[in-house]
């Protein structure tokens, strides 16, 4: 069985003939449980704050661990999924992520935070492979034309994932804590919440490997490829708006990380909401429920309207939330920086999928560039933590702004597609 695209190229499924709406459905639960696992750090940061007594520039090692993985995993996962296939890299990268989960348990047995930074670099390995195989296999089931409105519709169950999270990790986590603050018993059971909630994330990985292995999906042995460019110049960086994206990838996952890294901390600082860790950790609901919100409509919306114009005007509504949020107080500013994840929603999606367009054979390679880029989530956090220490954690928000406006202009300018030059 054979589909073809707009191009003419063709898809190759197997023998079994399934369709490309059952492997989306199959890989919306993969982009649900690594959308999860990353907004538990939201949750880590304060928790681990507070057992190990770190600074804002210390605690914001866990993103920097978490993400630098992205950077250095990345390039060899878009090797290994060339060779081995998307739905291999997918089961490679759920083992390895279980494998990260489990050493969560060590961690906290010891009360090591060296472990505890080891265990989220190999899960965050495992969740790398994860994105370089999944993405751009939702972007080649369909349409080049609806590529962003698909990848956008498959990130919301992303976002549910997200959403879900802060109030686990706040029932789980900060709420298992029963002895009395600042006593040995007390640190202990802190470092020891973690315990439980990672090995089953760990089950739940293991079970989802298990069943992707048996999986008859679609092979997609080609991209599409816009026939008024050069798809396959010999290599995928001579494409500007590949390496544009990836700055926007940077930028975009570096802003959405600060300002979850630190909206537990904003909402509980005296003249915002002065509310405690475990119920401001349910306010960050709001922020990734509103990303998952938006990008069912983002994904209706980009059916009609270029996803470039779209992604600029959600930049610089973003940007006006976050300097509301930073020169006022009190309710203003709580809503104001929790509405900013409802312009957040479509920006991943959109960029990596205008970054991808046109890269032809090369298209896995511009996935393992644009993974990398999300480096930005491990850099972006630790500049606005020293910034935190410095001149205080409200106007530190001024990064993910400057952020924001790249990204507007990425959306008007830097993802048009320009003959490479070789």
């Amino acid at each position: 069985m054979s589909v073809t695209t707009p191009s003419g190229e063709a898809y190759k499924t197997d023998a079994s003939g399934q369709n490309h709406g059952f492997a989306l459905t199959s890989l919306t639960f993969l982009f649900f449980i690594w959308g999860f696992i990353t907004c538990l750090n939201d949750i880590l940061i304060p928790h681990l704050k507070n057992v190990f007594d770190l600074s804002y520039t210390q605690a914001s090692l866990i993103q920097f661990c978490f993400f630098g993985a992205y950077f250095l995993v990345s390039l060899p996962a878009g090797l290994l999924v060339r060779r081995a296939g998307y739905q291999r890299g997918i089961v490679i990268g759920l083992l390895i992520a279980a494998s990260g989960c489990v050493l969560f348990y060590p961690a906290a047995a010891t009360q090591t935070y060296a472990l505890f930074l080891g265990a989220l670099f190999v899960l965050a390995a495992g969740i790398t492979i994860l994105q370089v195989a999944a993405n751009p296999y939702v972007t080649a089931l369909g349409k080049a034309e609806t590529a962003s409105s698909r990848l956008s519709m498959t990130q919301a169950f992303n976002s549910l994932g997200t959403t879900i999270a802060p109030w686990f990790g706040g029932l789980m986590i900060m709420g298992a804590v029963t002895a009395a603050a600042g006593t040995a018993e007390h640190k202990l059971q802190e470092a020891e919440a973690v315990q439980i909630p990672y090995l089953m994330l760990a089950g739940a990985l293991l079970l989802l490997a298990a069943i992707f292995a048996k999986l008859n999906l679609p092979t997609v042995s080609e991209h599409h490829v816009d026939e008024k460019v050069n798809a396959d110049p010999g290599s995928a960086w001579q494409h500007s708006h590949l390496v544009l994206g990836a700055l926007g990838i940077f930028v975009y996952v570096g802003g959405e990380v600060s300002i979850g890294s630190y909206l537990v901390n904003f909402l509980g600082e005296p003249h915002i909401a002065g509310m405690p860790e475990a119920q401001a950790a349910a306010y960050l609901s709001y922020y990734w429920g509103g990303a998952m919100v938006g990008r069912f409509i983002g994904a209706a919306v980009m059916q009609k309207v270029s996803a470039g114009k779209v992604l600029a005007f959600t930049a610089v509504v973003a940007a006006a939330l976050v300097i509301v949020a930073i020169v006022s107080s009190g309710a203003l500013a709580m809503w104001s920086l929790l509405a900013v994840g409802l312009f957040n929603s479509i920006m991943f999606p959109t960029i990596f999928s205008l970054a991808v367009t046109g890269l032809g054979r090369y298209t896995s390679n511009g996935s393992g560039v644009l993974c990398a880029a999300i480096v930005g989530g491990a850099l972006v956090p630790v500049l606005q933590a020293v910034l935190a220490d410095t001149i205080g954690l409200q106007l530190s928000f001024i990064v993910p702004v400057f952020c924001y406006v790249y990204i507007c202009y990425y959306g008007l300018v830097g993802s048009k597609i320009k003959q490479p030059q070789i």
